[in-house]
């Protein structure tokens, strides 16, 4: 089993605070893994420092066997690794239309073939070339995170990172993006790293699961234990309870 990315005793520290506290996670190509615990326990903090946008004191992260140093990362990282984040609102610039938003990472990254690129782009997610010169304001929270899932999605990346990529979406839309980045996953062979506040969809959308608190890994399982009441640690299970929407079976 290939790994796809490694984390190996990680710290990031802010002053005097420790937001991660020597974090081990190891997922592999492919897989569908989740990040789960209670707000501040360092969960998209984790994902923020695989990207490069938290400071890492100590610790290594492994990429597709490429280990990555500090917060730098190169041009080849972000074609194999693509971030969606929590708010549609506040990912897409408000003046530049769909269209726009799209090509942008194909001219950074020197990529041709742009026309191709963002009408099968937005055909993968839903949207029909209809959306390319709409901008962010007309369209609604739903639309607005299937355009940030098409613009990572553009560079055909290999490994996704979610930050609680539908919490701020109505429950309804909420099934349906999840939905689809299930079925990008599977059409793609992507490997996702998931942050979820809600087991619910983490049960669903994930193999397996690390359950962090206070900056640390507390618990690891897999989807099919958590549904099944397999669990270790009482925090695991508080969560649980505290899930809302969580359903056994």
């Amino acid at each position: 089993m290939t790994t796809a990315v490694s984390v190996q005793g990680l710290t990031v520290t802010y002053d005097d605070f420790k937001a991660l506290d020597a974090v081990g996670v190891d997922v592999a190509a492919g897989e569908s893994f989740g990040l789960v615990g209670e707000s501040g326990s360092g969960k998209s903090t984790l994902l923020r420092a695989v990207a490069g946008l938290a400071p890492v004191t100590e610790g290594t992260i492994r990429v597709e066997n490429r280990q990555l140093q500090g917060a730098r990362r190169d041009k080849a990282f972000y074609r194999s690794v693509q971030m969606v984040f929590q708010d549609p609102y506040g990912s897409l610039h408000p003046r530049q239309t769909v269209d726009r938003q799209l090509l942008e990472p194909l001219a950074i990254h020197g990529v041709g073939d742009g026309e191709r690129r963002i009408l099968k782009a937005l055909d993968e997610v839903g949207l029909g070339s209809g959306f390319r010169f709409r901008y962010p304001h007309q369209l609604s929270g739903g639309q607005r995170q299937r355009i940030a899932i098409a613009r990572a999605l553009i560079l055909e990346p290999s490994i996704l990172l979610l930050d609680e990529p539908t919490s701020a979406l109505d429950a309804s839309v909420q099934a349906e993006v999840l939905n689809l980045l299930e079925q990008v996953r599977r059409d793609r062979k992507l490997t996702f790293i998931m942050v979820s506040h809600d087991l619910g969809v983490v049960t669903h959308m994930c193999d397996r699961l690390a359950v962090m608190r206070g900056g640390r890994v507390v618990e690891r399982l897999s989807s099919a234990d958590l549904v099944a009441g397999r669990i270790g640690e009482d925090y695991t299970r508080n969560l649980m309870v505290a899930s809302k929407g969580f359903r056994r079976g």
